[in-house]
């Protein structure tokens, strides 16, 4: 699928134009599949488009891919695509994972302060915000039924076997990068988590026909 013009920012688009899909391995484009396999389907038969991307503590990972996701369907003019995110626990969305969206161009601000702060990030001008905060999966915010449930942690891939409402259950593990937390590495390590997501879910969306 070729992209069209879009109105995503520009800084963005620049992080999108350098991200490289043929950096992806072959067992791990196997990983994707199930999901480009949803999201055609759901395209094909002209239905909404919901997928909640999970984790343990809803604060790193599970809102990378949420934001990655969300923004890969606009840059792909794919419509009625709507991402979510939530956790096995409700903790908070990590500061810095916010920090390393506004690093690629995102525009964030925080809505609420408190132990979990609500944040506004935007991708374009003219889009509705994503609303970031730490939830757990089953909750109010999020879609009850006929979503594809990505499971973005092998804890929670390991915990939750059954999710429910779920049409599909799909295991997408990403290494955490909450292991270099407060070490030197950790915004390089971020970000090289970040662009990871990024890419695979640029791969993800450009498969749909």
């Amino acid at each position: 699928m070729t992209t069209t013009l879009t109105t995503l920012f520009s800084e963005i688009e620049t992080t999108i134009k350098g991200l490289n899909t043929q950096t992806i391995s072959e067992e791990r484009k196997q990983v994707l599949q199930p999901l480009v396999d949803f999201i055609q389907t759901k395209v094909d038969e002209k239905q909404e488009i919901r997928i909640n991307f999970i984790c343990t503590h809803n604060s790193r990972r599970s809102h990378l891919s949420q934001v990655w996701a969300q923004t890969m369907a606009n840059y792909f003019n794919i419509k009625n695509v709507f991402c979510y995110s939530g956790g096995t626990e409700a903790t908070a969305l990590f500061p810095v994972a916010a920090k390393t969206l506004q690093n690629s161009g995102f525009e964030i601000w925080t809505l609420s302060e408190g132990e979990n702060p609500v944040y506004s990030i935007k991708y374009s001008e003219n889009e509705h915000p994503i609303i970031g905060f730490s939830k757990k999966l089953d909750s109010d915010f999020n879609p009850k039924s006929k979503f594809a449930a990505i499971m973005t942690c092998s804890q929670a891939d390991g915990g939750c076997p059954f999710i429910a409402g779920a049409e599909t259950r799909i295991p997408i593990t990403f290494e955490d990068p909450k292991a270099f937390d407060n070490t030197p590495q950790q915004a390089e390590k971020y970000n090289e988590r970040s662009l990871q997501i990024a890419t695979e879910l640029l791969y993800v969306f450009s498969l749909i026909k």
